[in-house]
Formats: C-alpha cells, structure tokens, sequence
C-alpha cells in the first residue's frame, strides 16, 4: 500500500498549530514528521480529531523537539541522543508495514564554521559523526530517514555555492561529513532520486523583505531511504507556498510517496 511521508521544521508546533492543520486538511500526509517542536511532550498540541491520534514525541521547553505524528498505530523504536548533548534532536517509530521512520533534527551549528571558536559549530559534527557510526554499527534497513539536516549538500541546493561556501550549512567539512553518515548507511536521498536537476531549496530566512522574490533559499530538509526500499519512493516534492502561509516557519515542508 502507498503511503506519504512529509517532514517539516515547524518551528513551535504550539505556535504554529494552526499550519500543521491546515497541511493535514490540506494534504493529508500519513506520516507528518515535525522538527523544532519548542515544547515538552505534554504541552504538545493534539491533532487526533484530524485523524492524526498516534504520536511517538521528544520535548523541551523552548527548544529542539521532534515528533512522528500517524493516522494509523505506531511503535516507538528509539531515541538517540547523539554526542550526548542532552537534546530532544531524534526519535523513530515503526510503523505497521514494518518500516522504521528515524525523525532527526540535526544542530544548527551557529554562526562561525570554526569549533575552536564556536562550540555550537563543534558540537554539529561531533552529532554528525555520532550519527554515521551509528549507521555503520547497525546498517539500516526497511528504513526511512528524513528531518531538519541543517546542512545543504550539493552546488544547487543553494541560492549560491561560491558565497556560502564559508557560510554553515552549505562549507566543505559539513558537506564531507554529511556524506559520510549517508554512506554509513548507504541512505539514498529520495528528493534527488526524484528530482536530480535544477535549484532546490527547503529553507528560506526571514531576514529578506521578500523571500520569493530574492530566492535566496538552501535545501535543509531531507528525505533518505535504505537501498532495499528507495526503488519504492516517488513523487518527492516541496511544498513552497507553505513558506508564504501567515506567520510560516522558515522552512516548506518536504514530501515522497512508498509503494510498500
């Protein structure tokens, strides 16, 4: 049976309850998978008369946060808390076809790419490279990744490679060690599977006046695979207009369909 996964940065699910509505109304995923929740599981607003009554959560106050939302009975599989950080930053359900749904919200990392002077920036890789030995632990498998990766991997998932390549999210080291945890896993990135070519974003900052107009957006939120079901994922798209919505997050939601 087909089923659609999308997964959004919502950037405070109690602020933004409204939106995660209108996308259920609105798209009807069967599997919505939230980052940067800003809440602690028991404040964390209910979405069951939507059809959306199963949830396997991490919380905080005011910070991080990720929740797996479901129409149909799921089962909490682990909560990872990688480097030790103490962050609500992955959780993974099961579903009931069996395959693991991993939820992750990867450290933004701050503002300098250089971990001897910006801890936040140190602390990103070292999740990173808890994460890629992890996968090469305990290979995936019947198993999708998606989330908040913080990290924008290839020349056109920014606005411009030459100018950010000193900017976090999008500089060599980041890029190098996000391939390496997704060749820990031999995950396949379903987006570009689907959609190889051509600019791709998922992100865009609320510093720009106009952010459709000046476009200056970079593709943070991924969508990955194991090898022995990528071959069932299709249909990958982003939703962009939900960046324009009343009061948005910064980030659109992202979205692939399983014949599974």
């Amino acid at each position: 049976m087909p089923f659609t996964i999308c997964t959004w940065n919502i950037n405070s699910v109690r602020l933004r309850a409204g939106l995660v509505e209108h996308l259920l109304r609105e798209e009807s995923p069967d599997v919505l998978c939230l980052q940067e929740c800003k809440s602690p599981i028991e404040k964390l607003p209910s979405f069951a008369e939507l059809g959306y009554g199963n949830i396997v959560a991490r919380g905080q106050k005011g910070y991080n946060g990720v929740a797996i939302l479901t129409k149909e009975p799921i089962e909490e599989v682990s909560a990872f808390d990688h480097a030790d950080l103490g962050h609500a930053r992955h959780v993974s359900a099961r579903l009931g076809n069996g395959v693991i749904v991993h939820n992750y919200y990867v450290p933004a990392g701050g503002d300098v790419p250089d971990r001897e002077v910006n801890e936040k920036f140190g602390q990103k890789l070292d999740y990173l490279t808890a994460m890629r030995d992890a996968f090469r632990a305990e290979r995936p498998e019947r198993s999708i990744l998606v989330g908040d990766l913080n990290i924008a991997p290839r020349e056109d998932d920014v606005w411009s490679h030459k100018q950010l390549l000193k900017v976090v999210s999008h500089t060599p080291v980041e890029v190098a060690q996000l391939g390496e945890t997704q060749e820990a896993g031999a995950w396949v990135d379903v987006t570009r599977k689907d959609i190889p070519d051509g600019k791709l974003y998922s992100w865009w900052s609320y510093r720009a006046k106009d952010w459709n107009a000046a476009d200056k957006g970079r593709r943070l939120d991924h969508v990955w695979a194991s090898p022995d079901i990528a071959n069932a994922a299709h249909s990958s798209r982003v939703l962009r207009h939900a960046r324009g919505w009343e009061k948005p997050s910064d980030h659109a939601p992202v979205f692939a369909t399983f014949d599974l």
